[in-house]
């Protein structure tokens, strides 16, 4: 499948709001680390291929276990992330499929006393961004370089 269209050139200033948000979150108090691990599994629930090769790619620079990024997939399984990682990418799987099952309260049971409520919303702004790029992504069909 070939690309669509570059959403970058064709509209410099939507991709300059979406940077915006980028730059808030980078600026948030959440850790490098879990921030990658929210945005790849938004990534595989999402299929969105151009994203998971760009975050594995940083979580890998970050200094990221391989054990952890091939068994994010299935990380309830595992005991390769902590109850902080757990309660995040559990958050972001229920913002991901809201439409499934809206955000259930044992979620943010498991959610509210891990994060600060400034974190619980910069959580959902970085679970929102990822969602929103890859949806740019998917439906202008960017592909890995």
């Amino acid at each position: 499948m070939e690309p669509r269209l570059n959403f970058f050139k064709a509209n410099p200033e939507a991709m300059q709001a979406m940077t915006g948000i980028e730059q808030r979150i980078a600026r948030s108090g959440l850790e490098k680390p879990l921030m990658e691990l929210v945005r790849l599994r938004t990534s595989q629930i999402n299929g969105c291929a151009y994203c998971l090769d760009v975050h594995t790619a940083d979580a890998r620079k970050g200094g990221e276990d391989e054990r952890r990024l091939a068994t994010l997939g299935v990380w309830r399984e595992t005991p390769f992330f902590n109850e902080r990682e757990r309660a995040a990418l559990e958050w972001a799987e229920a913002l991901t499929t809201v439409a499934d099952a809206r955000v259930p309260d044992e979620v943010w049971a498991r959610v509210a006393p891990r994060f600060t409520a400034e974190e619980i919303v910069d959580l959902t702004l970085l679970v929102n961004a990822i969602n929103a790029w890859n949806r740019f992504a998917i439906a202008f069909r960017k592909r890995p370089a």
